[in-house]
């Protein structure tokens, strides 16, 4: 009952607050703690200068607001939102848990977690175990002492719980513990288990409980895959449980929310592995991302569209928080002029009602040096600072029309960390350098760069019909009812594309030892038993049409077909008589499978074929990057279209839609006017 009383209150409070965010946030990071010299009311004048109404604070100063055990100092937090206060900007408070200080770590050394390499050494951040009872303690007890505080401040918005939170491979004794009671109850017995991840291989089975090895070293695809949705859950509970404590000071008008993060390639690629963001998402009140991307000459905007769709995925469309991008940032991200504008309304069109860069000044000392916030090292206005202003400028202005904006897409991309978890384990028996997330990123590309608009959805959906079109990459491990649940969405007249190794083997990652594509083969019409990789591998005619780039790499299926239409035939002396790519018509919808890695042209052109079919295929997709079209409904019922020019060059579109005002220079545009676009330029047009 305590449980269904506790989700109730975080919906009615969640509902509450989507309901009265009335204006754009526009933020910054701010650390009073890391500042050289005194320079506070400074940094506001500055702050007021540039339109800023929102700063984030607190959550990376353990030390300073608790320099030693149960001694707490809110001198930095309290001089802060005074001044904000009075300066009319609101504050966002963040729990500081993220990064321990050097006492807490010397009184309990078991704090830093034991990982695969043995336990973790003090001084990075998130170097602990979320488990280990003695953190925890320390951990609630500060989370306690700081909301509090500053709970009924006025300046205070809201909070962040913990910051990019994962479960830092924690893998110690105690993990180890929790993960057999984890097991014993989802089990019951060890012959289950025994049977399901098939533990007799290389006498890897487990008859008493007692006896069950650590994971770390295990050979055992299963029992890694389980471990590491384990270590997800881990992440969620602690999530849920720090904001169950925020909840209990917080006030009704302040929210809850969370900074996730994106896999990490230097900047922000794809799904996160170690973090199940759909289930954690749902204590929060509203969903945060911390979105990083390539600048300069490699700005597509394609990281922003991506980590704004999946974000507001989270909350089933709702609006959400960029709680972190850069403003410069490293030196390869210090933008070109237009460019912040650019990005800045990248996220608003994408369904963001915040966004906050990291961090307000650059830093100077210690491993952040040159990740550069707004502020340059002087401290003084520069180029990214003046263009900011605009942004805080226009942002103030057009918050009625572009604050709450919502999105209705028809297609989505069903992702699975368990899938993500499965396929990256085995890609090491084909030498492939490509995970998961180099699967799904060059269809979301495609439907980006042809300007589709594009939701997420994780296995719990069960409203799959609300959408035309579902990609599903590369869906390793699926369970029997999600497969049979797709089979019925393309049934009742949905349209699937699969990628290869979908549907090969159940929710433990053991193969299934029915005709492969396991379930799915009664949709898409094929059936294979073997694979090869690759050599000197294309599509025999080119049948679309993909020229220098009609190429296959990494991985290719031998399909066979048994009712489905072949789309491709592979191009090799050998393996020419198989298919690479089908379609087929089930019940009232179709299916395309595709067998084989193809290029990423070749995926642009197979998601174009695959659009058209599902009737998507409209004046927008006669645009294509690099100008890019989002579109929003805003508040008051009125279709919003922006148009971005991600190029160095002017660009000249046609308005394709009707007359209407563009909003950042306030004129009228008629139906197919051309719209002339200089480098790195945005449109925002608001339909009459």
């Amino acid at each position: 009952m305590k449980s269904i009383l506790f989700a109730l209150l975080l919906f009615v409070t969640a509902a509450s607050y989507a309901q009265k965010q009335s204006s754009l946030l526009f933020g910054v990071a701010y650390y009073d703690e890391y500042m050289p010299y005194e320079r506070l009311q400074k940094d506001i004048t500055l702050m007021k200068a540039a339109g800023i109404n929102v700063v984030r604070i607190a959550e990376s100063t353990w030390s300073t607001l608790e320099p030693q055990d149960n001694v707490f100092n809110y001198h930095h937090i309290d001089r802060v939102l005074d001044a904000m206060q009075e300066a009319g900007i609101k504050v966002i408070i963040g729990t500081p848990t993220y990064a321990v200080p050097a006492w807490l770590a010397k009184k309990y050394p078991a704090i830093l977690a034991t990982t695969a390499r043995g336990q973790n050494q003090y001084g990075m951040r998130q170097n602990m175990d979320i488990t280990n009872k003695d953190f925890l303690f320390h951990a609630e007890r500060v989370i306690r002492k700081l909301i509090s505080h500053v709970a009924k401040h006025p300046a205070v918005i809201g909070y962040q719980a913990d910051n990019e939170t994962k479960h830092y491979n924690t893998a110690g004794k105690n993990v180890q513990q929790l993960f057999v009671s984890y097991l014993k109850e989802k089990f019951k017995t060890t012959d289950a288990l025994n049977k399901a991840f098939g533990l007799d291989y290389w006498s890897n089975r487990v008859d008493n409980w007692n006896d069950f090895p650590s994971t770390i070293g295990s050979i055992n695809a299963s029992l890694n895959a389980e471990f590491s949705k384990f270590q997800r859950k881990l992440v969620t509970d602690y999530l849920v449980w720090q904001t169950k404590i925020i909840k209990e000071y917080s006030q009704p008008q302040q929210f809850v929310t969370q900074n996730f993060d994106l896999e990490w390639r230097g900047y922000s690629y794809g799904i996160q592995p170690d973090v199940d963001h759909f289930a954690t998402a749902k204590a929060l009140d509203v969903a945060g991302i911390d979105i990083y991307h390539p600048s300069q000459d490699q700005l597509t905007g394609v990281e922003i569209s991506l980590g704004g769709d999946i974000t507001r995925s989270m909350k089933n469309g709702k609006n959400y928080f960029v709680i972190e991008t850069q403003a410069q940032g490293f030196p390869q991200w210090t933008p070109y002029p237009g460019q912040l504008r650019l990005q800045a309304f990248s996220h608003i069109a994408a369904g963001a009602n915040m966004l906050e860069y990291w961090h307000w000044h650059s830093i100077h000392n210690a491993a952040e040096t040159y990740w550069k916030g707004l502020l340059s090292h002087d401290f003084e206005p520069n180029p990214t600072y003046e263009e900011a202003k605009t942004i805080g400028a226009d942002f103030a202005r057009l918050s009625p029309q572009l604050t709450n904006l919502q999105q209705q897409n028809k297609v989505a991309i069903l992702f699975s960390n368990e899938a993500l978890t499965a396929f990256n384990a085995f890609s090491f028996g084909w030498s492939a350098r490509e995970n998961y997330n180099d699967v799904l990123r060059p269809y979301y590309d495609a439907l980006y760069k042809q300007n589709i608009g594009t939701d997420f959805i994780d296995p719990s959906n069960k409203n799959l019909n609300q959408y035309r079109l579902i990609i599903v990459p590369a869906l390793y491990a699926a369970p029997d009812s999600l497969l049979q649940q797709l089979n019925d969405y393309v049934k009742n007249g949905g349209h699937i594309l699969y990628t290869f190794k979908s549907g090969f083997s159940d929710e433990h990652v053991k193969v299934r030892s029915t005709v492969q594509p396991g379930i799915i083969n009664e949709a898409c019409g094929i059936r294979y038993s073997q694979f090869v990789i690759p050599n000197n591998v294309s599509l025999k005619n080119d049948p679309f049409k993909a020229g220098p780039d009609n190429t296959v790499t990494t991985w290719m299926e031998l399909i066979i077909p048994t009712t489905a239409n072949v789309l491709a035939w592979y191009n090799h002396p050998v393996w020419g008589n198989y298919a690479a790519v089908t379609q087929n018509n089930f019940g009232k919808g179709v299916a395309t499978y595709v067998g084989c890695f193809t290029s990423k042209a070749l995926t642009e052109k197979i998601v174009e074929q695959v659009a058209t079919k599902a009737g998507l295929w409209s004046n927008q997709q006669t645009v294509s990057f690099p100008v890019i079209i989002k579109n929003g409904t805003s508040q008051q019922g009125k279709a919003i279209h922006f148009i971005f020019n991600y190029s160095a060059a002017t660009v000249t579109q046609k308005n394709i839609f009707k007359a209407g005002t563009e909003l950042l220079s306030n004129t009228p545009v008629d139906a197919n006017a051309v719209l002339t676009l200089a480098p790195w330029d945005v449109k925002i047009i608001e339909e009459k």
